[in-house]
């Protein structure tokens, strides 16, 4: 069993690690999938040369009103082309697993392959981990504190209905919330009580492939995304859930590969049998218009941790609303 512990973890280098992991999540995110979530170039190289934020400056929108031209004595006046700055947090994680090989043998099976084989699934959960506190930070409600806020996108593109159950009607009330700009919506992330509540309406689809296999259900035509980590108010038959919608291209979704940084790495407590595998990644989860400002994060990280990404004093709109695609409602199930 040692024997074939060894062999499985030798073959197995950071590049073919790093491959593997890029490969795995362009394939079974529904995020990436969706068009949501897109990789930029030009970031993730930032985030390999390494640094602890990423800068994307960008050209505002133009202004003013147009002139009536003149027969020859009248001169056009000038505007300018302003730019902004969105700015976005690299996160560093990482994770670590030791195989004993006597359970190994006990079981009758090998833990390494298993473990080996969850890697993936492992990190795209964590990843969803993350930009759910995201979008918890961007539409927090105003806390108790003498100096809380609320998050940046909280007044502008939330549709608060806590007392109404879900149906389709609110679901329209809350993409219009973007006007001409909600017809690139594409992805729809609830809580699996919201689901629930949707399937007894019967109002959830299966989408298949051209086999016939369900590759994903819809709401809408909105992709679904089930994830029990949004937020919630309340208890028992008074709970209402927050509901978002997201358009293509929304988010950022960039990782990175620093030098300095070992993405995968073993070692052996030959004294107890144990195998270890450390795992480490750095990527950025940001929502495009709404700026990271690093202002207040827990004590004792160096980067962001879910709990600062759910603050929502460190996030700040760039963008105008429009050109921030997504859009939250709070409903009861």
């Amino acid at each position: 069993m040692a024997d074939n512990i060894t062999k499985l973890i030798d073959v197995v280098t950071p590049e073919i690690y790093n491959q593997y992991m890029n490969n795995f999540t362009a394939e079974k995110s529904a995020f990436i999938q969706s068009g949501v979530a897109v990789a930029d170039e030009r970031v993730s190289k930032n985030i390999t040369a390494g640094g602890l934020l990423v800068h994307m400056p960008f050209w505002n929108d133009l202004t003013g009103d147009d002139e009536v031209l003149g027969d020859g004595d009248k001169a056009l006046t000038t505007g300018k082309i302003t730019s902004s700055l969105d700015q976005a947090a690299v996160l560093y994680r990482g994770r670590g697993w030791a195989v004993n090989e006597l359970a190994g043998v006990i079981a009758g099976d090998k833990p390494m392959d298993a473990l080996m084989a969850k890697l993936g699934a492992y990190r795209l959960r964590r990843e969803q981990q993350a930009l759910i506190a995201v979008l918890n930070g961007l539409f927090a409600e105003k806390g108790a504190a003498e100096d809380a806020i609320a998050g940046p996108l909280n007044a502008t593109h939330l549709n608060s209905k806590k007392t109404s159950s879900i149906n389709a009607e609110l679901i329209l009330d809350t993409k219009q919330l973007l006007g001409d700009a909600s017809e690139q919506l594409s992805v729809i992330v609830m809580h699996s009580a919201i689901k629930t509540s949707l399937q007894k309406q019967n109002l959830i689809e299966n989408i298949p492939n051209s086999r016939g296999e369900i590759v994903f259900q819809a709401f809408m035509g909105y992709r679904i995304v089930v994830d029990d980590g949004v937020p919630t108010f309340g208890t028992g038959a008074s709970t209402s859930y927050q509901t978002y919608l997201l358009r293509g291209g929304s988010f950022g979704r960039n990782s990175g590969n620093p030098s300095q940084l070992t993405t995968f790495e073993t070692d052996r407590d030959s004294a107890k049998g144990n195998d270890r595998i450390f795992t480490r990644w750095a990527l950025t989860m940001h929502p495009y218009g709404v700026k990271w400002n690093d202002s207040t994060r827990e004590d004792g990280n160096i980067t962001p941790t879910n709990v600062d990404l759910a603050n929502p004093a460190n996030w700040t709109k760039v963008y105008e609303d429009k050109q921030i695609g997504i859009v939250s409602l709070i409903s009861k199930a």
